[in-house]
């Protein structure tokens, strides 16, 4: 009867969260959508049939992650999954943030083309049909972090777990739902930056077309790889879960689960950033789309950084034994301070990198015959713009492998799980800081080619001193590990 309990108490948290967290992106896209509609309809007040229809069939789609959350909350409060084991508990929580987190990027990101197509309609009425196709594509594979997260949580729902101990088993359900659940954010509100920049060019110039769908969809399919990365991790919480260990098996667990969610984050944001600025490039300039697409996808590459780094970890934490770490409470702190550290850093790299990449396009459509120097400015900012997910990465990797021979203290293991909150927060902010600088100085360059050294060196300095808070946290985490 305990056992019964245990389930049900976390099927009910499960549904809550759910579509608790569910209904915020769809809210907040839906909104957005609404927003241009009215906006259209005070620039042609006699084209408010079609404005309203659009944003309803925009809308339609954008409320579609929203439903995905409410059908699983539905299952998670009338399914009695007390008969699968005490395990299930974990499994339903895990469900819940699955999806509940899933859906709130794809509903965001599923507004926003649509938003734009209804702007673009108050400007281009004659390629309605064509817009609406545009409109509907961007939208689908906005949706795709949500199915991903939506498959996870029928996983974790229908996964029998009986016969199994309540831990470690348990954390692999948490983990999974943390990780597909955080890791669908990035690429469905990145993708939708992308879908809604195609509808805006379309709209600006519909001889264009073709050339930005074919942007749209290569951006969005990249843009799309984090939370494949995340979902990879989490079916192999899901079935390949341990069912035996101690609390560093616990540990290890969630640490990859943190790991992968939060560090896809960044990167999927980023390279739909990174999309949306070739698609306003190629509007700006059609001459260059050529360009414009090695420009995307090298800038993507090297965004796509910080989400490998958070993937190696993550994998090391599931398959290296750490046979050598003290199975206590120190141990624990260690090895999910490791993955918070690389995960939360990933954040500010992968999206800062977006922003010099997206900008590093549009300063091409400006100086194409620059477009040398311009891929080397880009190459060199998101280099430094790379340096705080670096020190998250080196912070983790101590973190996993640095002997703990000292007593098993509350004190010690608060200070090595701090030092991973400390460098993965104080990552954060100096990833997206010199992220901002170095798309400044990439557009400056596109405006003024013949200045570009001095653009570099002010760029560099500024992004130095930005990068001193990231060294700051660097030098405490350490202080944490080895001096306290």
């Amino acid at each position: 009867m305990e056992a019964e309990f245990i389930v049900h108490a976390g099927q009910y948290l499960g549904a809550g969260l759910c579509i608790g967290l569910g209904a915020i992106g769809a809210a907040l896209g839906e909104g957005y959508t609404g927003g241009l509609a009215n906006t259209s309809i005070s620039r042609r007040p006699a084209m408010a049939p079609t404005y309203t229809r659009t944003m309803l069939v925009a809308q339609a789609v954008a409320e579609t992650s929203a439903i995905f959350a409410l059908m699983v909350s539905v299952l998670l409060l009338f399914t009695d999954l007390s008969g699968m084991g005490v395990c299930q508990w974990a499994a339903a929580i895990g469900a819940g943030l699955s999806m509940g987190l899933g859906a709130f990027g794809s509903g965001i990101g599923a507004g926003l083309p649509g938003g734009q197509a209804i702007w673009g309609l108050s400007r281009q009425p004659q390629t309605a049909s064509h817009m609406t196709t545009t409109m509907l594509v961007s939208q689908a594979i906005c949706q795709t972090p949500a199915i991903f997260s939506l498959v996870v949580a029928f996983l974790l729902i229908f996964k029998d777990a009986s016969g199994y101990p309540l831990w470690p088993y348990s954390a692999s359900f948490l983990a999974a739902g943390l990780a597909m659940g955080l890791g669908a954010i990035g690429s469905g509100w990145g993708g939708g930056m992308t879908g809604g920049a195609c509808c805006e060019g379309f709209a600006r110039q519909p001889r264009l077309r073709s050339q930005l769908m074919t942007m749209n969809l290569v951006g969005q399919a990249v843009s799309q790889t984090p939370a494949i990365f995340a979902l990879l991790i989490a079916i192999m919480l899901v079935v390949g879960g341990k069912t035996e260990g101690n609390i560093l098996t616990v540990a290890t667990t969630l640490g990859a689960g943190l790991a992968i969610g939060f560090g896809a984050i960044g990167s999927g944001l980023g390279n739909g950033a990174n999309a949306q600025g070739a698609c306003e490039a190629v509007t700006m300039n059609s001459g260059t789309s050529k360009d414009m697409m090695t420009f995307m996808l090298v800038g993507q590459a090297i965004g796509q950084t910080p989400v490998i780094f958070a993937l190696v970890v993550s994998l090391m934490l599931i398959f290296i034994p750490f046979s050598g770490m003290p199975a206590n409470l120190v141990g624990f702190s260690a090895l999910v301070g490791a993955g918070l550290s690389v995960g939360i850093a990933g954040i500010g790299s992968g999206f800062g990198n977006g922003l010099n990449g997206a900008s590093a396009c549009r300063g091409v459509a400006l100086a194409p015959a620059e477009r040398g120097s311009m891929l080397t400015l880009m190459l060199v900012g998101q280099a430094v713009a790379q340096t705080p997910a670096i020190f998250g990465l080196l912070v983790a990797f101590i973190l996993m492998f640095k002997g703990y021979p000292g007593p098993a203290t509350l004190p010690a293991a608060m200070a090595l799980l701090s030092a991973g909150l400390c460098m993965g927060f104080g990552g954060l902010g100096p990833g997206v800081g010199n992220g901002f600088t170095g798309a400044a100085a990439c557009e400056a360059a596109g405006h003024r080619p013949d200045q570009r050294g001095l653009i570099m060196r002010t760029m560099l300095v500024a992004q130095a001193v930005a990068q001193s808070t990231a060294i700051y946290a660097l030098v405490i985490a350490f202080v944490l590990i080895f001096v306290v």
